[in-house]
């Protein structure tokens, strides 16, 4: 019989009687769950490489996980992505990226999750409680959307051991009633592992190689062990790690003064003030940077740069 005409019938049906709301029934016989589920591999693409500046491992690796994930029917697991670098280089922006451009919202979709450790897991003796929530967060929501996306952010104030009850979930052989919960996409965020990309950073500088020629390799190993041997972190002698549950590490690499002032730039575009090239000079000049062997990086990034536009302008 066609699905339609299933539908129909269950339309004429006491939901109660079965159990099930008719939404639920729906997901069942589709594996549709309704997601508003609209990806736009290009517009992503071309987002990653239009405003995200200084960062072009994360541009690579972010669009081509994504999209290869995604050519997949049937994925053997999820796509865990785990996002590392200083504050201000660009995570929350990609994570925001990836909401508008597969649920066409930056952050507003019902069927992305996000998790804050100060907000939803501030006491680190309710471990087990956290657990036993998380757990459930998870599977409701996986049953209402096997297309969810959940984001974790600042990993590195997560209790440990809270992040482990994930385990089974990104793995391929978990089962969750009435989903497929292989399509779900899972993203970490965390400072943890900055230390390792700085010095590879400056090593590669040092060596008389420039920024785009860092690859991934240089970094893949080294931002695993930091963050699972960092303590009083959320990755810390992580299941997740050390079953190899995480599909890209994903590093955000320190940025420059010529970065900061792009960003200004931006800025004072999407304020309608693109000529102002004056005030985006003069905001990344009045950033704090460090200094290492001559080279320049800023404290914070691109973060306090709408603030700074903000008294230049």
């Amino acid at each position: 019989m066609a699905v339609s005409v299933v539908l129909m019938l269950f339309c004429n049906l006491n939901a109660v009687v079965f159990g099930f709301e008719f939404k639920t029934i729906y997901c069942t016989l589709t594996d549709s769950c309704e997601c508003d589920f609209k990806p736009n591999m290009r517009g992503l693409e071309w987002d990653l490489y239009k405003n995200l500046y200084g960062q072009h491992l994360a541009q690579n690796i972010v669009s081509e996980s994504v999209g290869n994930f995604l050519q997949k029917e049937n994925p053997e697991q999820p796509l865990v992505l785990s996002f590392h670098g200083a504050s201000g280089t660009g995570k929350s922006m990609v994570s925001s990226m990836l909401g508008r451009h597969l649920y066409g919202t930056a952050m507003g979709s019902p069927f992305i999750h996000q998790f804050v450790p100060t907000l939803h897991f501030p006491l680190p003796d309710r471990q087990q409680q956290y657990k036993l929530n998380l757990k459930r967060w998870i599977e409701g929501n996986l049953t209402s959307c096997g297309r969810s996306i959940f984001i974790f952010d600042e990993m590195e104030r997560m209790p440990p051991g809270v992040i482990d009850v994930l385990e089974p979930f990104l793995g391929p052989s978990h089962v969750v009633y009435q989903t497929n919960y292989r399509k779900a996409i899972y993203v970490f965020i965390s400072t943890t592992g900055q230390e390792v990309i700085h010095k590879v950073t400056m090593e590669m500088r040092n060596a008389g190689h420039d920024r785009e020629e860092i690859q991934l390799q240089d970094l893949d190993e080294q931002l695993a062990d930091a963050a699972f041997n960092t303590n009083n972190t959320g990755f810390y002698h992580s299941k997740i790690i050390s079953l190899k549950l995480i599909s890209s590490y994903v590093p955000f690499l320190p940025l420059c003064q010529h970065h900061v002032r792009r960003c200004a730039q931006r800025e004072l575009c999407q304020r309608g003030e693109c000529h102002r090239v004056d005030v985006a000079e003069e905001v990344s000049k009045a950033m704090c940077y460090t200094s290492n062997d001559g080279q320049q990086f800023s404290c914070t990034g691109c973060k306090q740069v709408p603030a700074k536009v903000n008294v230049y302008l």
